[in-house]
């Protein structure tokens, strides 16, 4: 039993799972900033549409950011907590000084392909492993990027 953790799961498999959810972190606080930028910065005919749901995907977002650490947390570990972690580790990459409907949305889209990317491995690696709780939380959100992804590419093709 010495190869299991105080929640029953091997504790190789669980270190990864917290790399992997720290690199999950990092690109979730870039995504959030993105939004941020995109949500203040956003300007035309479509100003009050992408106004409102860059909003509502960067609120969205720092409710998973919590909840991303509390996990990394519970499986006793330490998330990263410093920007400079966040840009060395995120995949995601800062975006400067977008602020039409096309070129933020298509890079909102990249940023949630990159995060659903990373969410499959995870999940795979916590199947594997029997983590049932990182199991939950990851499929949940996986199914809404999904959502959010089909959705702004609709908007897209217009």
């Amino acid at each position: 039993m010495e190869n299991l953790t105080d929640l029953g799961l091997e504790k190789e498999t669980n270190l990864e799972l917290a790399e992997k959810l720290n690199e999950l972190l990092a690109n979730y606080h870039i995504y959030y900033q993105n939004l941020r930028a995109f949500h203040w910065n956003i300007k035309g005919v479509n100003f009050f549409q992408l106004h409102a749901k860059f909003e509502e995907l960067y609120t969205q977002a720092l409710v998973k950011i919590d909840e991303i650490a509390e996990r990394i947390l519970t499986l006793g570990h330490t998330p990263l907590h410093t920007f400079s972690d966040y840009v060395r580790v995120s995949s995601v990459k800062e975006c400067q000084n977008l602020t039409g409907d096309r070129e933020t949305v298509n890079a909102t889209i990249e940023n949630i392909r990159t995060i659903i990317q990373l969410e499959r491995n995870i999940l795979k690696l916590a199947g594997e492993s029997n983590d049932e709780g990182t199991q939950g939380m990851i499929s949940e959100d996986l199914n809404e990027h999904e959502k959010n992804h089909w959705m702004l590419r609709a908007f897209l093709k217009n």
